[in-house]
């Protein structure tokens, strides 16, 4: 007997007898003659009908527990559905089994409309529902998607640490990780000053969770050539906006002897092919999302798979802002770093496209971008597309040893403690440049879902650690 999912048996070539599946009742009608029950598996966005009838089976004491949410187990014979039905096939049950009750009046998941605020108060059950559980496979698939874009390429998937002693971004909002008793102060040990003292943490240090891995993953492109990372990073920033998590994942090649056209032209090419990917394996689930979230979502999704992307220095981008400062909240002018408002006006009503800008101002920029010859920008780049704004943020990386270090001092940041970073432009250093792309950013932008807590399982924000 052949247990097969639901996506298995809409595929199936022809109708089989004797087929077991298992999943979840999603609703149930009675008639005269029939019962009908939607059981879904969580393999597709569509349900298998199962048909109850007398004279396959006595289904009476069975058939008022088939609420919403119960488990099950069903067997019977695929039998093609009749002409005009919805689905190619439906399930003709012989015998059921009740893997777990599920009381309707205290189940929140119903067929109902229910909205995402509340749905994020029951995270554990949201998979449940349609709009979730496509959102989690087309998750899936679009990690997929990287995974093998990146080993197409040429790439090494390498692992750099969650736990580090560095702040690649210098903005020093980080989450401490410690094994020291933080509830027993008494028993902390201190240093003269009376602060604590991490010398006697389990490294013997101050350690952090990592806001990226790219400063480690440049060391491992300056000997495999070009590699990638992809695993979650942290930020301890109090941001309440619909863009931002404190724990979010993110993916960060790195690439030997590439300078900052060779990393504009990768994000581009990487952008493109896993959004053609999720267009091309996702379509059942794109549907209901091009439905009920965003109905622009697949020309979106078309527009970033198939133009050739802008390309606009930061100077030319801030005096196409400057004549349009009037519909701006926050004002343009050189030097600023641009708003979320800035970038989509450059996409979305601009040049209708994604863009690239590229030479930001040094002083908004991270100390590791390489220096321009005006001295005023440097080799940094942002990749913008619709709905979301900045999707990439990427750079050649300062390569000269003297140079890195004047930066260094500029931003105070203490050289011992990246002595092991500096290493790299002592011994070999060479050209090489990199970029991030923020998964729930991307997956935003594949669903049309306008906020970063309803595109993860369960998401971390500020107030909420949940689950």
């Amino acid at each position: 007997m052949a247990t097969l999912t639901v996506k298995e048996l809409l595929k199936r070539a022809a109708a089989a007898d004797e087929i077991t599946v298992k999943g979840w009742i999603r609703t149930r009608r009675d008639s005269k003659t029939f019962s009908f029950a939607e059981l879904n598996d969580g393999s597709t966005r569509e349900n298998l009908q199962i048909i109850f009838e007398a004279k396959h089976g006595d289904f009476t004491a069975a058939l008022p527990k088939l609420v919403t949410g119960v488990s099950v187990a069903v067997t019977g014979d695929l039998l093609a559905a009749p002409a005009g039905a919805r689905q190619k096939y439906e399930l003709h049950a012989k015998n059921i089994e009740i893997y777990g009750d599920c009381d309707p009046d205290k189940y929140p998941i119903q067929k109902k409309k229910t909205s995402d605020e509340f749905l994020r108060t029951v995270a554990h059950l949201r998979p449940r529902t349609n709009k979730y559980a496509s959102m989690l496979r087309v998750r899936s698939e679009l990690a997929f998607a990287v995974h093998k874009y990146f080993r197409d390429n040429g790439f090494f998937y390498v692992h750099t640490p969650i736990i580090t002693g560095s702040d690649c971004e210098g903005a020093g909002q980080m989450f401490i990780a410690t094994s020291l008793d933080l509830g027993k102060h008494a028993a902390l040990p201190r240093t003269e000053k009376g602060e604590i003292d991490f010398s006697k943490d389990l490294f013997g240090k101050k350690t952090y969770l990592t806001v990226s891995g790219q400063l480690e993953g440049e060391t491992l492109a300056l000997a495999l050539g070009k590699i990638y990372t992809f695993g979650p990073t942290f930020r301890a920033e109090n941001s309440n906006t619909y863009r931002h998590c404190a724990e979010f994942w993110m993916i960060e090649p790195e690439m030997a002897f590439y300078g900052l056209e060779d990393d504009m032209d990768l994000a581009e090419d990487f952008v493109k092919s896993i959004t053609r990917h999720v267009l091309e394996n996702c379509g059942t689930d794109l549907e209901l999302f091009a439905k009920f979230v965003d109905t622009d979502l697949l020309s979106t999704l078309k527009n970033v798979a198939e133009n050739k992307y802008e390309r606009i220095a930061y100077t030319d981008a801030v005096k196409l802002l400057e004549a349009a400062n009037d519909r701006f909240e926050a004002k343009v002018s050189w030097g600023a770093d641009l708003a979320s408002e800035h970038e989509r006006f450059l996409v979305e009503n601009y040049f209708k496209k994604p863009t690239i800008l590229y030479n930001k101002p040094k002083d908004v920029a991270a100390f590791y971008m390489k220096l321009n010859d005006d001295g005023r920008t440097v080799r940094g780049m942002d990749l913008l597309v619709p709905r979301i704004g900045e999707l990439i943020g990427g750079a050649e990386r300062e390569n000269r040893l003297d140079v890195l270090e004047k930066k260094m001092a500029d931003f105070k940041i203490d050289p011992q403690a990246y002595w092991w970073y500096l290493d790299l432009r002592r011994f070999g250093s060479a050209p090489h440049a990199g970029f991030g792309l923020g998964f729930e950013r991307m997956m935003m932008l594949v669903t049309g879902i306008s906020n970063i807590r309803d595109v993860t399982a369960y998401p971390r924000v500020p107030g909420c650690a949940e689950f």
